[in-house]
C-alpha cells in the first residue's frame, strides 16, 4: 500500500513584506500555492477535493516541512529567483496536466496566449479548454499561470486577481532589466 495516500499534507501562510498566501505541500512535492491575501477556507476547501481522506496539518517551525517552498517563493517575490527547482504533487486530468507543464515552459519575464499554449499541447481547438485548465492551475506563481495573456496582448482572467496577476507580471519585467 502507497502509505502517501494517507501522509498530511502540510500547510503554512507565507509573509513577505505585504504579500500574504497560503501554501501547502504533500511528502511529494509543493501542491498548493494560493492567491494574496485569499482565505484559509480556500485551502481547506481546496484540499479534500484533490487529496481525499488526507489531513491538513500546519506546519509548526520545529518540524520546518515547508521551508525549502517558502524560500523559493520568497526569492522570486525579491526578484532574485527565475525558476523553481522544488518538487510539484499536482493532480488533474491529462489535458490539465499537459497544460501545466507548458506553462512551465513559458521564459520568466515573458508571456504567451492561450492559443500559443493549445498549439503546444498539440490541441489547437482547444483554446477555451485551455484556459479552464489554467483557471484550475493549483500551484499559482510556480506554475506560471500568470503569464498567459489575451491572443491580442490584454491581460485576462486570475485564479489570484488581476491586481496580483499585473503585479507578478511587473516584478518579471522589472527584474528582467
Amino acid at each position: 500500500m502507497d502509505n502517501t495516500l494517507n501522509s498530511p499534507i502540510y500547510w503554512t501562510l507565507l509573509k513577505h513584506e505585504d504579500w500574504n498566501m497560503y501554501i501547502a505541500a504533500s511528502s511529494q512535492g509543493l501542491c498548493y500555492v494560493g492567491a494574496h491575501n485569499q482565505s484559509f477556507e480556500d485551502l481547506a476547501n481546496w484540499i479534500p477535493i484533490r487529496f481525499p481522506r488526507r489531513t491538513l496539518l500546519q506546519d509548526d517551525d520545529a518540524i520546518l516541512r515547508l521551508e525549502p517552498y517558502k524560500v523559493q517563493l520568497i526569492e522570486y517575490l525579491q526578484g532574485s529567483r527565475t525558476s523553481f527547482t522544488v518538487p510539484f504533487d499536482f493532480h488533474g486530468t491529462p489535458f490539465q496536466l499537459a497544460v501545466w507543464n507548458a506553462l512551465c515552459d513559458i521564459p520568466y519575464g515573458q508571456t504567451k496566449s492561450y492559443s500559443d499554449i493549445a498549439n503546444q499541447i498539440q490541441k489547437p481547438a482547444a483554446v477555451r479548454a485551455v484556459g479552464a485548465a489554467i483557471g484550475a492551475n493549483p500551484i499559482l506563481i510556480t506554475v506560471p499561470c500568470h503569464r498567459v495573456i489575451g491572443k491580442n496582448g490584454t491581460l485576462t482572467g486570475y485564479r489570484g486577481g488581476m491586481d496580483m496577476k499585473t503585479r507578478l507580471l511587473q516584478l518579471e519585467r522589472s527584474s528582467c532589466i
